[in-house]
């Protein structure tokens, strides 16, 4: 084990990774209870089965980053990947679960592609550095807002007569529906409420695992308010790990990868789809890489500069980045949303983790928790929903490098993160920065600073509204 994670060379000891593995555990742990609430909102992905795929595609990508990339990363389904899934490809977009789940294995079968191939160097200097911060930004409010509706925290108002009732349940309403603040007077908004107190107070006080034991404070409270039944808990609760075979390797079913591309109407659909999340994924994963790195000095300048300039797998980042893109497929195939590499791997890298024995010893946690799927499952969405607005929060930091007295970087960001959250949907966010980048750029005559890949993405992006707003 010495030998084979190089620990001697990396100037670190067995028990220092192991302390260092179980503090990155911890810190992202809340993802067991978030994820599988997020995606059981698709009819057909039950909690159980999804709760399995978190936890596989969590264990098997970080065990590649463990022993491919030698660097102590873990990875999970990321929340912005989750929502996206849910949210955008089902709800919006109207893809069933099972080709949603094939657009999560195309998308890291490219992020696989753009590691071996220079194309990486033309997708991430194509994208000014504004444009990726605000998408970044915007993600993180989109996922904040997500979290203040599970919370309780949202009453919704239309005047009569201003909405649709479709045949299928669901309400159409027009631009007179405003949200406003519940009133804190019922037990769903006030578990949210302090849960989110507790968890501000433990991040100022800098505790570790601040998400996680928030979520386990929360569960306490919800119990005397009546939303968690301690009755239902079974431990070493096998059966739910047999569910996995209702969703897992369904992305390759002819629901999945054989719809996406059956109907010529649904292939501009299928590419808007598939570019924003490839977009969310990669420029998540090298913040992350650069962020958390120069933590530890895993990775430097000297190394993010190889990402843009060489081919193969000459460095740690090259693996890493290599290793995160097989892993975004590995969840597609397990039934989940996109796995990435997590930001609170720097907890971990802060206690002295500098080796894939970090992250070996994160993946052993995550099996660990397999057999009690009943006792996560008692979690009401009150509980988790402040995990996510304070995701929101932490990805909100990236908002100081865009220069807001500057209106040719301020106008694409304003709309991208506006459009993002206000439309509740992250590809159209993306689309109005893009295209409100190229306005601006068109309207000061620089048409030669519009790199051909934004501008030609810019393009699909409108022929897609245009096609939507012909079909009404």
């Amino acid at each position: 084990m010495k030998d084979f994670f190089k620990l001697k060379e990396n100037n670190t000891t067995v028990s220092t990774e192991i302390v260092a593995g179980v503090t990155t555990f911890f810190t992202m742990a809340y993802i067991i209870f978030v994820n599988p609430a997020i995606l059981s909102l698709n009819p057909g992905m039950s909690w159980n089965s999804t709760f399995v795929a978190t936890i596989l595609a969590s264990a098997v990508g970080t065990m590649i980053m463990a022993f491919f990339a030698n660097v102590p990363f873990a990875l999970a389904p990321g929340l912005g990947a989750s929502a996206f899934f849910t949210f955008v490809l089902c709800k919006q977009m109207g893809f069933v679960w099972q080709e949603a789940l094939a657009i999560v294995v195309i998308c890291g079968f490219f992020i696989v592609l753009i590691t071996l191939t220079k194309l990486r160097k033309t997708i991430v200097e194509a994208i000014p550095d504004f444009l990726k911060d605000s998408i970044s930004c915007g993600i993180g409010l989109f996922i904040a807002y997500i979290g203040f509706k599970n919370a309780s925290f949202l009453n919704f108002l239309s005047d009569a007569g201003n909405y649709v009732l479709l045949d299928n349940g669901n309400v159409i309403s027009n631009s007179q529906t405003v949200p406003s603040l519940a009133l804190f007077n019922n037990p769903h908004a006030l578990l949210g409420l302090i849960g989110l107190v507790v968890m501000i107070i433990l991040f100022v006080k800098r505790v570790k695992g601040a998400i996680f034991l928030g979520i386990l404070i929360s569960i306490f409270f919800g119990i005397p308010l009546g939303l968690v039944d301690g009755s239902k808990i079974k431990f070493f609760d096998f059966h739910s790990i047999i569910s996995i075979k209702d969703i897992s390797f369904c992305a390759f079913s002819s629901n999945g990868m054989g719809m996406l591309f059956s109907d010529i109407n649904k292939v501009i659909l299928t590419l808007t789809a598939l570019f924003a999340l490839l977009l969310s994924v990669t420029f998540d994963a090298i913040g992350t890489f650069i962020g958390a790195g120069k933590i530890s000095g895993i990775f430097d300048t000297k190394k993010e500069a190889q990402l843009t300039c060489q081919k193969g797998f000459s460095s740690k980042f090259e693996r890493a980045f290599f290793a995160d893109g097989v892993a975004s497929c590995i969840g597609g195939i397990f039934g989940t949303s996109s796995v990435t590499t997590y930001v609170e791997s720097a907890s971990g890298i802060s206690a002295g983790g500098k080796t894939g024995l970090t992250s070996f010893v994160v993946a052993i946690m995550f099996l660990l928790c397999l057999p009690f799927s009943s006792l996560f499952n008692i979690v009401p969405p009150e509980a988790t929903a402040p995990a996510l607005i304070i995701v929101g929060v932490l990805m909100m930091s990236s908002a100081l490098r865009i220069k807001w007295t500057d209106y040719q970087e301020a106008i694409p960001a304003f709309f991208t993160l506006s459009i993002m959250t206000f439309a509740f949907n992250i590809s159209y966010g993306i689309a109005a920065g893009f295209i409100f980048h190229c306005i601006v750029k068109l309207a000061q005559k620089k048409v030669k600073d519009i790199p051909p890949i934004l501008a030609g993405t810019s393009l699909l992006f409108l022929i897609n509204f245009i096609i939507m707003a012909i079909r009404g």
